[in-house]
């Protein structure tokens, strides 16, 4: 056992290096090959290494697209995007941009938990600023419209409790004390609950009872769920720099 945890530290360790040494031998290579380090004044970094740009890749989609081949050949992945200090949403399609600057790290194969957790976590996000829009455009509209503003957001709430099954069963293990399916099954049942509860709101033609509803059943819940990933994202980073013997 002791054995192979050395050969797999320093199989680490071993990756990391290589995989430092090819994104220089890229920002050689393309700097000498008519590359350029900004397109229109565009700064691209990764893994906090700024990177030269081939010619013609101007775009949000060609750089990510570059970004990830740099990556992919040094067994990682991108972990996070960001566009002039604003986190991209890497599940999502990004759309035509006007930026300056794309900062972009990446994370070993074994952080794929780590990425899910993000996924999560944005999705979260998405539909906790898709209720509190809600919130305010339920009561300036008729109650047919209200209710279809709340349909439109039920259907994403179960999105990051499904990306959260997709995680490694040992770590809900560790971290919550039961395995993944059994609590997607229960937040689930939470998210049929509040659902069942939301729709009876509607049921009246009081606006403001669907508006409380949102805000006193909804949000609380976004808001829980959010806590937690942020706890296991927390938890995540650290077990990823203890393997990695980061300080």
């Amino acid at each position: 056992m002791g054995n192979d945890f050395v050969d797999n530290f320093y199989g680490i360790i071993l990756r990391n290096v290589v995989f430092c040494r090819y994104q220089k031998w890229v920002m050689n290579h393309t700097e000498k090959n008519g590359a350029v380090r900004s397109a229109g004044e565009i700064v691209v970094t990764l893994d906090y290494e700024t990177i030269a740009l081939p010619v013609g890749r101007n775009s949000i989609n060609s750089i990510r697209t570059y970004l990830e081949s740099i990556a992919l050949a040094g067994r990682r992945i991108l972990g996070e995007l960001s566009v002039d200090g604003q986190l991209v949403d890497l599940s999502q399609p990004i759309g035509d941009l006007r930026f300056r600057r794309v900062d972009a790290v990446t994370i070993p194969l074994g952080g794929v938990p780590l990425l899910l957790l993000t996924t999560a976590r944005q999705q979260t996000e998405r539909v906790r600023a898709a209720v509190d829009n809600a919130l305010t455009l339920v009561l300036i509209n008729n109650p047919r419209t209200a209710r279809e503003l709340w349909w439109n957001v039920a259907g994403q709430l179960k999105e990051p409790v499904l990306t959260l099954s997709l995680m490694p069963e040992h770590l809900c293990e560790l971290w919550c004390g039961t395995r993944f399916h059994k609590l997607r099954q229960w937040q689930l049942e939470q998210i049929s609950q509040i659902m069942q509860r939301v729709d009876a709101a509607c049921g009246t033609d009081d606006t403001m009872g669907l508006s409380d509803a949102l805000e006193n059943l909804v949000i609380p819940w976004l808001d829980r769920l959010q806590e937690h990933i942020q706890l296991w994202q927390d938890a995540a980073r650290a077990g990823a720099r203890l393997v990695e013997g980061a300080p």
